[in-house]
């Protein structure tokens, strides 16, 4: 079995620093870089592409809403077409910033608010899915399973591939629960390590409600900004690792 490990990297910005990329970048497989609308900065963004190319970690685009004071978690309006335009522009700079460090975007993971509106959210869902088409119709995107997103980007003929979240807690339809709701982040590391290998596995894990739930997935996250996000990616690495379980980029690409 192999199944990818990613992580939200460079959002800081400026002066203000946020997690721990380079200890993240000698864990993950994949790393979901900041785009510049949430969070990151140019000399920020372009120090992790550095730091996941010397790693051979595949980096990807995790674009988001226009939304630096909100970091992205705020829902916005957008007209489809211009949230297109503002996805684009994000790859696209974030493959120029990856290219000059010696790597290059290899997929697409929307962010935060963006992220979970396009579950349900039609048009938007159809606004990114024509974002990474006219970036390159051959890139992979990463996303909830069962959401609009992953069923027209397949559908627009974008390989896709389906994540879990290593600490964030589900609800019994699947989704994340609303981070201002009650235990919606989970911070045992052991108990995330235990329920990843679960997931890797293809076995039920526990809703917030305690109902079982199945979560296909090929890569899991464990959120960067997460305080103990370090220990908590070296716990559930080792407790993979030490299962027999191989990690490797889900795109099947390096650096």
């Amino acid at each position: 079995m192999r199944i990818d490990l990613n992580a939200d990297l460079a959002e800081g910005f400026g002066r203000w620093e946020l997690g721990d990329d380079d200890a993240l970048l000698t864990v993950v497989t994949s790393a979901n870089v900041a785009c510049g609308f949430h969070a990151g900065d140019p000399t920020v963004i372009r120090g992790a592409c550095r730091q996941a190319a010397a790693g051979r970690v595949a980096v990807g685009a995790q674009v988001g809403y226009r939304d630096l004071a909100g970091f992205g978690r705020r829902f916005i309006d957008v007209p489809p077409g211009e949230l297109a335009d503002d996805v684009l522009y994000q790859i696209g700079a974030l493959d120029g910033l990856a290219r000059a460090s010696g790597t290059r975007v290899r997929y697409v993971k929307p962010h935060g608010a963006l992220y979970n509106a396009i579950v349900h959210h039609e048009e938007q869902a159809g606004a990114v899915v024509a974002a990474v088409r006219a970036w390159d119709p051959g890139t992979p995107v990463l996303g909830l399973p069962g959401s609009r997103w992953l069923a027209l980007a397949e559908a627009a003929g974008l390989p896709v591939y389906r994540e879990a979240f290593a600490d964030r807690a589900y609800t019994p339809f699947g989704t994340l629960v609303p981070r201002r709701e009650r235990g919606a982040v989970l911070h045992d590391a052991e108990e995330i390590a235990e329920r990843c290998v679960r997931l890797a596995h293809g076995e039920p894990i526990t809703a917030i409600d305690g109902t079982p739930l199945v979560v296909h997935a090929d890569s899991l996250c464990v959120h960067g900004d997460t305080p103990g996000a370090v220990v908590v990616a070296l716990a559930v690495r080792e407790r993979l690792e030490a299962e027999g379980i191989t990690l490797r980029a889900f795109t099947g690409e390096e650096g």
